[in-house]
């Protein structure tokens, strides 16, 4: 069990990017293509948040070209540079996979103020 914790406490960040779900973030990924390595930005809606500790993670969505697209984020991940809030939604919900069924203004979600 200590073996176990002591592995986790090593690969948590140490300060957890402050995100709620409804958030807009962007969320810097580092990509390797063959020899190189670049940083590639995806910019989206947190519908959701799942599990704790080392395996948390969150899913991003956003419509590009008319389809949705939908990511699954490790929060510790060290592919993930950094993840910056564009803005914080009002929301009342833990999850909002409603937003899958929505198109134009009725997805839109209101910004906490």
């Amino acid at each position: 069990m200590d073996l176990m914790q002591s592995f986790n406490e090593k690969h948590l960040k140490a300060e957890p990017p402050k995100m709620e779900v409804g958030d807009t973030v962007r969320v810097h990924i580092r990509v390797k293509e063959g020899n190189r390595e670049r940083i590639q930005v995806f910019e989206g809606t947190v519908i959701a948040k799942k599990h704790g500790g080392i395996a948390e993670t969150f899913t991003v969505r956003r419509v590009s070209y008319g389809v949705g697209v939908e990511k699954v984020f490790p929060v510790h991940s060290p592919a993930i540079e950094k993840i910056e809030t564009v803005r914080s939604g009002k929301v009342r919900r833990a999850k909002l996979y409603y937003l899958r069924g929505r198109v134009g203004k009725s997805a839109k979600i209101k910004e906490k103020l």
